[in-house]
């Protein structure tokens, strides 16, 4: 039994085969067995996050499966995996996949455990109303009589599906917010899990892709003469990042790799730098940037008072750095292409795939693999972009391998950003007026998103939604794009925000000789989960005992993506 929703027409043929013992096919989620092996199949990305074993955990428990007898498999890229409150993306990023998905998942175990209760009561010729789910059986409550789920699955296949199924009450949940030993940390273990660098595809290459050390640099031309003379070296290609070394191995494609002879065109970034950027951050900074948040008249208030604190906060580029480097495999055939991959985008790498090879969806087949390690970095397409060229240019399958260096150098950062800050403290020690100007680069510009009235909310959030109750206070923005590649890192704009906001939070309460916990709880007078977030840190972390000698203690509190910190 194969249970989902929005059924395709051209599937609602495949119910007519239950009844010769065939798999039956409603859609997407679950898979029932007449051993009784329930399978739920997973279409988000497995990060170290959990979601193999969370998506189940919900699903399972609407069904009322024996959680022994449960299953994982990673689905395709279709869209019905996708978010429909994200236009059907199928991607896993910024903590949606529970928040967005738990109410289908929800639903299509509810609606299989209904299916499972009608064919029982069918079976035992009774009302539906007498007859309950529990672990894999359905049970009639009058007589004691069972049916098991894998005696069910094939005539339960045939109903209809209920749309709008009855929902447990939370009282009821068995697996939901309950403590369930992860269902792939015995592969993990054990070396059976499959990652990307894992992938192996009959007939294989391995390729590695030199690319211009310079952001914005392209390769102006290449002598390939001595690459092609290690041993291994199979192939030497142009693709749109670099060239592509391909080979029988990683070592003779690394090893071809640094035999080449490549001139660059290094582009207008030729001569940037740490320090230049710096710079030229500072330099914008002197004037005032589009306004993300504005309460009160700071202007005014940070002119009649004398006591004001001032600080400037800066944060490098940051890499990603998961622990498996990006690799991507892929094989394009004459009318179709697969991809191995493990991606936080589904939808995007069948995109990308679509985009170069031309082949329509259906030709664009998506394997997900276990990801090690993504933060927003899995979500990017280059590295697949990568795999599909060069697959394409040498008609064989290719799997590409990015080192640790090529990791770390072309990245899609973290944005660097400059943060210039300005409070007034009144009398009493009490903030009175807070500037906090934000230089930076911008992500959403970078993935074709246009600024709103000038602002990245993406860059000004943990900053223009600070929590704190400041009568003045003005947050800006001001975009400043140097042509170094950004992305999203997790928990994106708070990630820095929290730290660079909560650090002047310190230091305007040691320039008001107030305790940091208490000047942050006087402050939180209208944002009540702060509040109790924060207290409840401070209960926990023992705050105000006594620590021994060079031991320090610090609290702070943010909400980021839902998650109050």
């Amino acid at each position: 039994m194969l249970l989902g929703f929005h059924v395709p027409a051209s599937r609602r043929p495949a119910t007519a085969a239950t009844t010769s013992g065939a798999p039956a096919e409603l859609n997407s989620w679950v898979r029932i067995a007449t051993d009784g092996t329930v399978t739920i199949i997973v279409g988000q990305s497995e990060m170290g996050q959990g979601i193999m074993t969370a998506i189940p955990m919900i699903i399972a428990d609407e069904l009322e499966a024996e959680w022994s007898k449960v299953r994982i498999e990673q689905a395709p890229a279709a869209p019905v995996y996708g978010d429909p409150n994200r236009g059907g993306d199928q991607s896993t990023n910024g903590s949606r996949s529970i928040r967005n998905l738990m109410p289908i998942w929800r639903r299509a175990g509810a609606a299989a455990r209904e299916m499972l209760v009608t064919a029982a009561a069918n079976e035992l010729d009774v009302s539906p109303d007498e007859c309950f789910a529990e672990q894999n059986t359905v049970i009639h409550r009058p007589s004691g009589r069972k049916l098991s789920y894998g005696e069910l699955a094939a005539k339960a296949a045939e109903l209809p599906v209920p749309k709008e199924p009855k929902l447990k009450s939370p009282d009821q949940f068995r697996f939901i917010g309950k403590a369930v030993a992860r269902l792939d940390t015995p592969d993990k273990v054990t070396g059976q899990s499959v990652y990307g660098l894992d992938v192996k595809v009959p007939g294989m290459l391995i390729a590695t892709v030199q690319r211009c050390p310079v952001f914005g640099g392209k390769v102006a031309s290449f002598d390939a003469t001595k690459t092609k003379g290690v041993n291994g070296v199979r192939h030497v290609v142009q693709i749109s990042s670099g060239v592509s070394v391909v080979a029988n191995s990683y070592w003779a494609a690394k090893k071809g790799r640094e035999a080449l002879k490549i001139t660059y065109d290094n582009g207008p970034n030729a001569q940037l730098s740490s320090a230049e950027i710096t710079r030229i951050y500072a330099e914008s900074a002197k004037q005032p940037g589009p306004v993300a948040r504005k309460e009160g008249d700071v202007a005014n208030a940070l002119g009649r008072v004398t006591r004001t604190v001032d600080a400037v906060y800066e944060v490098p580029f940051l890499a990603h750095a998961t622990m498996e480097p990006m690799n991507c495999t892929a094989h394009v055939r004459k009318d179709s292409c697969e991809v191995w991959v493990g991606t936080q985008s589904q939808s995007g790498t069948q995109r990308t795939a679509m985009r170069i090879t031309g082949f329509p969806r259906e030709a664009v087949k998506v394997n997900t693999m276990l990801l090690g390690g993504g933060f927003g970095r899995r979500g990017e397409q280059d590295f697949v972009a990568d795999a599909v060229e060069t697959s394409k240019a040498v008609n064989a399958p290719v799997k590409v391998i990015w080192s640790r260096d090529d990791d770390t150098r072309h990245d899609h950062y973290r944005p660097a950003t400059y943060n210039v800050f300005r409070s007034a403290l009144d009398e009493h020690g009490a903030p009175l007026a807070w500037l906090h100007r934000i230089v930076a680069p911008s992500i959403s510009a970078q993935h074709g998103r246009p600024l709103k009235d000038g602002i990245d909310s993406l860059m000004t959030e943990g900053a223009a939604n600070l929590p704190y109750s400041i009568p003045n206070l003005q947050v800006e923005y001001i975009y400043k794009d140097l042509g170094i590649p950004v992305g999203f890192w997790r928990s994106v704009g708070a990630s820095q925000n929290a730290f660079i906001t909560e650090s002047f939070i310190d230091e305007l309460a040691a320039a008001a000789k107030k305790d940091p916990f208490e000047f942050r709880r006087d402050l939180l007078t209208k944002a009540a989960r702060h509040k109790g977030v924060l207290e409840l840190a401070a209960e926990k972390g023992d705050w105000g005992k006594p620590l021994p000698q060079g031991h320090f203690r610090g609290i702070a509190v943010a909400l980021s993506y839902g998650s109050y910190a």
